[in-house]
């Protein structure tokens, strides 16, 4: 771990907590790797237990390390995805280096119903290809995702094994942009339970339509990302 200090009058624990707040988004350490402990970061860098304690608990509420009673803290899973930037959730995994997988709940032909025929413009009686899945990072559910894609795009959902996106680019039919809408929403129940968290816990609901280059919609999904493990991230210029 780098020694530097932020060179700023805040407290201690503040700017070892800054440190390796860095440090563990510069990639220093991996995904569920062990934090060095109290004794050791105290030890290591001149500072009293306390100080280390209280820096670790600021990791913590930052959703950058997990406490594991009887194990010690341990770096967790944390996707930082651009809003202005259409990647599949597969891509974006690779990229930091998480290995990406899927639980399948549901792979079908169904009815669309009423907002997925508004959103991909579609006659009333219309069947889509049904997704319904866990996302995973390196084992972790960090969101569940359901999607209605066009039959033309997605004739036989039950062959999908892996990214949409993907799956779509190798017909030449993967989407060129995307509108999104992003909330906030508590965790109802059945939810929780599927994502491993406690009921009412914070959500990101992330409602996107995606579209082909000619303007029609293909793709309409609905995700409910962990809020704890997902930051979506946007480049502001003037």
């Amino acid at each position: 771990m780098s020694t530097t200090r932020t060179p700023d009058n805040s407290p201690l624990y503040l700017q070892l907590a800054h440190q390796l707040e860095a440090d563990i988004r510069a990639g220093t350490y991996r995904v569920d790797q062990a934090l060095p402990s109290e004794r050791v970061l105290s030890e290591s860098l001149g500072v009293s237990r306390i100080t280390a304690r209280k820096a670790i608990d600021v990791l913590v509420e930052q959703g950058l390390v997990q406490r594991r009673h009887g194990s010690g803290n341990f770096i967790a899973p944390r996707l930082e995805q651009p809003v202005s930037k259409l990647a599949s959730f597969s891509e974006e995994l690779r990229q930091r280096g998480y290995v990406p997988s899927s639980h399948w709940i549901t792979r079908e032909v169904a009815a669309a119903t009423a907002a997925e025929r508004e959103a991909l413009v579609l006659a009333r009686g219309a069947r889509v290809a049904r997704l319904e899945r866990l996302r995973l990072a390196d084992g972790v559910p960090m969101a569940y995702e359901r999607s209605a894609v066009l039959l033309s795009a997605c004739p036989r959902p039950q062959d999908l094994d892996g990214s949409l996106y993907l799956h779509l680019a190798r017909s030449g039919l993967a989407p060129v942009r995307a509108v999104q809408h992003i909330r906030a929403v508590n965790a109802e129940p059945a939810m929780a339970a599927q994502l491993g968290i406690a009921a009412g816990a914070a959500l990101l609901w992330v409602n996107r339509t995606a579209y082909w280059p000619d303007g029609v919609a293909v793709e309409y999904t609905q995700s409910y990302c962990r809020s704890d493990y997902y930051d979506f991230v946007a480049e502001l210029k003037t």
